[in-house]
């Protein structure tokens, strides 16, 4: 009896070393403008890229997102340029800036279809765990590592112990698949899957979208899993239908059948089991600078002289430099603006869903809303979505990573405070002295029409 994950290790196996390593083939490689040091050293050594047709360039992380026809910072320019001259260079499929189905790589890969059930999946990023989202194996990987891709297609890897995460019950309304994840990081800490590949089950997972699945799998990674996945099922064919570059016809059928056959075996053993009751999941925010600093909005900010000896001081610097007192409620935290995006919600129904919120509404801050994709973006303005979020107050811009990394002039200034839909609240990682909350995409869009962190719940009645 298998699991998914060893149905998909199994499958990409090549050979195994000694030291319990094995050499795994890669179906999809994703590579941006940060993968430039990789070129660089296929270049010294004057080797090809193995498989070019395996190997997709995305230009998104530094990509400005106001694309009017002003200047381009020359260090960003450079990035794009050296991008695009790499891809004509090796002959590989690129989504640019002149590309309509351009947008961040964890975003339009999935859109486009060129990830698929079944997959192994690597890229210079972290947030490769989202394409686990349509039961494929992602993780992210380094730039050593993506030389090595780049040049045999091929990759070293110790196998993860294997985490069964289950959600059980149904989510009450205004709780989605980014409360899902900050609650369970919250729970098992940042280090709590460490060193595992996370399969996530229940009736929950099942009734998530693959939107829901694809943002549920990309918060992996902040909970220390090496990976994070959901098994294919009639969901997954009928989202993947009809994309680019799934297969059609009859090769679809076929197709299908395979990738439903990698769920799970009844009786398959997990190294370790874990149980979430959706019962005990409000929509959440963040209070400090680790994401699993997490709490239902009705809570307090906590307490580091409450809290275990060994966490207080943690705590307490957290709390210093979000600028928050402990004992103060969530919902009396005064936010400047807001940011809706990122590879963690910037698909369509996370733009819906704050578009829920904020029809009819004003922002009581500025805020930004930069879409997954260019084909999301026109998918949204056919929608009106766009209005929605303008007459509202805030900005409409393009698609990339934005806010998000705060790389390409999207910032949070010093000392100003984010709702933000994104996946990280390091420290300065909007911006240097930034203060980021992270939430849903529809608890953002509360956050803006109040001015401070607040209930979504209330907001939605009557609109749902």
């Amino acid at each position: 009896m298998k699991s998914l994950f060893d149905k998909l290790w199994d499958d990409h196996v090549i050979t195994r070393r000694d030291d319990g390593a094995a050499l795994l083939w890669v179906d999809r490689h994703y590579v941006h403008e940060g993968s430039h040091h990789a070129f660089a050293r296929l270049a010294e050594r004057g080797l090809p890229v193995a498989q070019p047709a395996l190997t997709v360039g995305v230009a998104d992380h530094y990509v400005p997102t106001r694309r009017d026809g002003g200047a381009v910072d020359a260090d960003i320019a450079r990035m794009i340029d050296t991008l695009t001259r790499n891809a004509g260079r090796h002959d590989l499929r690129f989504f640019g800036l002149g590309d309509r189905r351009q947008g961040i790589v964890h975003v339009m890969g999935p859109e486009q279809g060129l990830t698929l059930p079944g997959m192994l999946v690597v890229c210079g990023d972290s947030h490769t765990s989202t394409h686990g989202g349509l039961g494929a194996y992602g993780f992210g990987i380094g730039a050593t590592e993506v030389a090595h891709v780049l040049a045999t297609q091929t990759i070293w890897q110790k196998k993860p112990r294997r985490l069964r995460l289950s959600f059980t019950g149904r989510a009450a309304p205004g709780v989605g698949a980014k409360d899902m994840a900050l609650h369970w990081i919250s729970v098992l800490g940042a280090d709590g899957a460490r060193g595992h590949a996370v399969e996530y089950a229940g009736e929950a997972v099942r009734a998530l979208s693959v939107e829901g699945r694809l943002t549920l799998c990309n918060l992996s990674i902040e909970g220390g899993a090496r990976c994070g996945m959901v098994a294919p099922d009639a969901v997954t064919l009928d989202w993947l239908r009809g994309r680019s570059f799934a297969p059609t016809g009859d090769a679809f059928d076929r197709a299908a059948e395979t990738w439903l056959a990698l769920a799970s075996d009844t009786g398959a053993v997990f190294d370790r089991e874990e149980r979430v009751d959706m019962a005990d999941v409000a929509p959440i925010v963040t209070w400090g600078t680790s994401p699993e600093d997490a709490a239902p909005i009705t809570a307090t900010v906590p307490d580091p002289a409450r809290a275990p000896k060994a966490q207080a001081p943690r705590i307490a610097e957290a709390l210093d430099y979000m600028g928050l007192r402990a004992g103060q409620p969530l919902t009396s935290v005064a936010v400047d603006q807001v940011f809706i995006g990122s590879c963690t919600n910037g698909r369509i129904e996370d733009l819906r869903a704050a578009a829920a919120v904020l029809a009819g509404r004003r922002a009581k801050v500025p805020g930004l809303v930069s879409p997954g994709s260019t084909l999301i973006k026109a998918q949204a303005e056919a929608e009106g979505l766009d209005r929605v979020f303008l007459d509202a107050g805030l900005e409409w811009v393009e698609a990339g990573c934005s806010m998000c990394v705060g790389m390409n002039g999207d910032l949070v200034a010093p000392g100003k405070r984010c709702a933000s839909s994104t996946n990280r609240n390091f420290r300065g990682r909007q911006g240097p002295g930034a203060r980021t909350h992270l939430m849903s995409p529809a608890m953002v869009a509360a956050a803006a029409v109040t001015g401070h962190l607040a209930d979504v719940r209330p907001l939605l009645e009557g609109r749902t």
